[in-house]
């Protein structure tokens, strides 16, 4: 319905009064006494929002914050007061007052709420925090229970070892300790009466020349009666077949406890161990492509999914492929082919051939290439170098790989691989890819050498039960080696340099200690299965592509006849060489060890084997009686007694006939590091300390034989070497090679060491003290051209 028009007024007269009105409010608030101000707050407070604004100005100013059951009551006490009494004077007004405050209460309810959810957040953060104490508590008790529990075994430990002082040795770990741990022993008895007596004896030796390896043996002894402890290049095992160090070793025990004993710095080692695994996880995670084989992948040649490595893509790798097989997770793939393939001959794998060769390369023009016959090596003899401590390992030529606490028993491969455990195949193919390499066989090649003698271990063909030792790796770089050795001409000595079961006992077998090897109770087994190992290798080597590279083939080095059963060992030579042959290995020579015997007692010995020779190695530092040779001595030695042993053994009458020596070497001193096994000491300076005394050499043996024996210049840099003692090096290598040319030649031990110079043809090369090629020599064994050496130090 319509509005009454006299009810309608104008806008402009409104806003004109209500002008007025606020006008003449002004004036009449203007002129209000001071007493007014009290009414006037009085108002302010009966105002729902003016009462609000003051109570958060209060608050703010005090700098604290209402909680919710403030704001609560005060909402409360707001709604209650009526709706004129927030704005005073007229009905609109009042209206405006209504809506100003529901949209304030509103507001205010969400602050409010807000308030209470902040509330909720942090009583929430609070408990969150009492149960984070909780839980460190509990962390905390575990640890001191774990603390506690590692206290009383120690304190065990403690025990039991006090125990063994007292009768007469120490158990030390290997590895961290464990519930199950397994102890090495270390003899730590008292000095044994004697010990000096017996080194003074060591110099009562008979006049008659005979063998170096008879005399490196130290104190003879035939058959299996011999159990001594001396022999080449050190070696040792105590009466119960467990590894020893020397008894001058000073344990831990009664002095400040070593860092690992520590429990602040055990627990920073902890953590940045942990942090450092985190980052390497999460790099593999990045980096690592997953190959068909599923393992680790070592080369970054493949990282692309489609090409793969060398444009072979990872899913043609089958899943759960062997290493050996799996060239994603290969250190080095260079020179192998990379086609998949499982397919072997003798039962091994053929993975990593290249499927053609060529055999028109060789070494020299003094020699025939490697399609041509050799002929006969009694008028050609070979001239090769080993390529030692590579695919067996030596620790005096690699002591890098050793560099641990001498009371830790890592001393050969096989304690060096049981401590690094799943370590050990990145530390070993690191150790295959870098030490020796195709330039490696370029330079022996450039060296005027035309053989390599490669020695590599079973382990490369097959492991046993308990074998902590790396499987297979070495076989794939094995033959690679071959095919660089074709590349130059240079024709091969394979070399079985450890046997299952150690064939004598010593760190380059692979272990140092027990020789089960045709001995003791399971002798028969390990003697079978080295049978088994030649029936591998002989099947895979009798392949046509290595006819004619495969020039020697070895069947065992060094078995140490002085110890065991000669008889057992010459059956066992001839069943290998019956294998050997029936297998198709039909032109290279049968090579086997003359056992330290003496090359005299060789004679009418496996007169049967079909091209064979008999292997010898000579060094005068491993024998107490020769080591005290002076310089002039040692070159006249070299010339007249080793000319004679080889001479008489190369006669049928008088010893075996065919005869070679595939070990010798220009060093002087027995001084280099770990030479006569990890921290035994040396005869040099008399401080030779074995095992159970038998080998002791305790009285200074260079040329002086007193205090001033020193292995300070022997052990010093190529660079410091003086031109005499340079002129006597040279003359001392090429006397050899004069006298080991009267047999079917000679290989070099050993063509590098990481030190060791004297022992090293690469670092003889080096130094001037080889000739620059081998086929040529300025000293051919005149006697009278052999100078006094008289400026060199009396302790030479």
């Amino acid at each position: 319905m319509p509005r009454d028009p006299s009810a309608t007024r104008h806008p402009d007269r409104d806003r004109g009064e209500r002008g007025e009105r606020r006008e003449r409010r002004h004036r009449r608030n203007s002129s209000a006494a001071p007493d007014d101000d009290a009414a006037h707050q009085r108002r302010r407070r009966r105002h729902p929002s003016t009462a609000r604004g003051d109570q958060t100005s209060e608050e703010g100013a005090g700098g604290g914050v209402l909680s919710a059951a403030a704001l609560a009551r005060l909402n409360r006490a707001n709604n209650a007061v009526p709706p004129t009494a927030a704005a005073p004077g007229g009905g609109g007004g009042g209206a405006r007052g209504g809506r100003d405050r529901t949209r304030e209460r509103t507001r205010e309810q969400e602050r409010e709420r807000e308030l209470e959810r902040e509330a909720e957040r942090v009583r929430e953060a609070r408990r969150e925090r009492g149960r984070e104490a909780e839980r460190e508590r509990e962390r905390q008790a575990e640890r001191d229970r774990e603390l506690r529990r590692e206290r009383r075994r120690e304190q065990e430990r403690e025990r039991e070892r006090e125990r063994n002082r007292q009768r007469g040795y120490e158990v030390v770990d290997v590895s961290p300790p464990r519930e199950d741990q397994r102890y090495d022993v270390v003899d730590v008895s008292p000095p044994r009466e004697g010990r000096a007596q017996r080194g003074r004896d060591n110099k009562r030796r008979s006049a008659r020349v005979v063998s170096g390896p008879v005399l490196e043996e130290g104190r003879g002894g035939g058959g299996g009666g011999g159990r001594g402890w001396t022999g080449l290049r050190g070696g040792a095992q105590g009466s119960d077949g467990s590894v020893t160090t020397t008894e001058k070793e000073l344990l831990w025990n009664g002095k400040p406890a070593p860092w690992y004993k520590q429990k602040k710095k055990l627990w920073i080692l902890i953590g940045v161990c942990t942090v450092l695994l985190i980052i390497i996880i999460i790099v593999a995670a990045v980096v690592v492509p997953n190959s068909g084989g599923g393992g680790e992948k070592r080369d970054e040649g493949g990282s692309d999914s489609e090409s793969g490595l060398g444009g072979v893509s990872p899913d043609s790798i089958p899943k759960g492929a062997p290493s050996w097989l799996n060239p994603f997770v290969w250190e080095d793939t260079n020179d192998f082919n990379l086609t998949y393939t499982d397919e072997t001959v003798g039962g091994l794998p053929i993975m990593g051939l290249d499927t053609e060769w060529d055999d028109s390369a060789k070494a020299n023009d003094h020699v025939p290439a490697l399609d041509k016959p050799w002929g006969d090596y009694a008028k050609l003899p070979a001239r090769g170098v080993n390529v030692g401590g590579w695919l067996s390992l030596e620790p005096f030529i690699t002591p890098s790989l050793f560099n641990y606490d001498l009371r830790m028993g890592i001393v050969d491969e096989y304690h060096l691989c049981k401590y690094l455990a799943k370590r050990c195949e990145s530390v070993l193919e690191k150790h295959y890819a870098t030490f020796v390499t195709e330039e490696t066989f370029k330079e022996i090649r450039d060296a005027g050498l035309d053989h390599v003698r490669i020695p590599f271990s079973y382990w490369a063909v097959e492991v046993y039960d308990g074998d902590p030792y790396l499987f297979r790796t070495s076989w794939r770089y094995l033959l690679r080696a071959i095919e660089w050795c074709r590349r130059y001409g240079l024709r091969v000595n394979l070399d079985v340099h450890g046997l299952p079961g150690s064939q004598n006992g010593w760190n380059h077998s692979g272990r140092l200690g027990p020789i089960n090897w045709l001995n003791g109770t399971d002798g028969a087994l390990w003697g079978k299965r080295s049978l088994e190992l030649h029936d591998s290798l002989s099947k895979f080597f009798a392949q046509p592509r290595y006819k004619n590279i495969i020039s020697h083939y070895g069947l065992a080095n060094e078995p140490k006849m002085t110890f065991l059963d000669s008889q057992e060992v010459l059956q066992w030579t001839t069943e290998a060489h019956e294998l050997v042959r029936k297998n198709g290995v039909s032109d290279a020579i049968v090579v086997f060890g003359d056992g330290f015997r003496g090359l005299h007692n060789w004679q009418g010995e496996l007169q049967g084997l079909d091209n064979a020779a008999l292997d010898v190695h000579q060094y005068v530092i491993f024998n107490t009686g020769q080591i005290v040779y002076n310089h002039t001595t040692k070159v006249r030695y070299a010339c007249e007694g080793w000319t004679e042993q080889t001479r008489q053994s190369m006669d049928r009458d008088t010893g075996f006939g065919p005869t070679l020596v595939a070990e010798w070497s220009q060093a002087d001193t027995d001084c280099a590091r770990h030479l006569t096994n990890v921290g035994w000491g040396n005869r040099w300076t008399g401080s030779l300390i074995t095992p159970d005394g038998t080998g002791d050499v305790t009285t200074p043996r260079c040329p002086a034989q007193d205090t001033s024996c020193s292995c300070e210049e022997a052990n010093a840099p190529s660079s410091e070497w003086s031109d005499s003692y340079k002129q006597f090096l040279k003359m001392f290598a090429e006397a050899q090679m004069s006298s080991f040319e009267k047999g079917w030649g000679w290989f070099y031990w050993v063509w590098d060491t990481e030190d060791a110079p004297q022992w090293s043809y690469k670092k003889g090369l080096e130094a001037g003290v080889l000739p620059a090629k081998a086929y040529e020599r300025s000293f051919d064994c005149d006697l009278s051209d052999i100078p006094s050496f008289s400026d060199l130090p009396e302790t030479y």
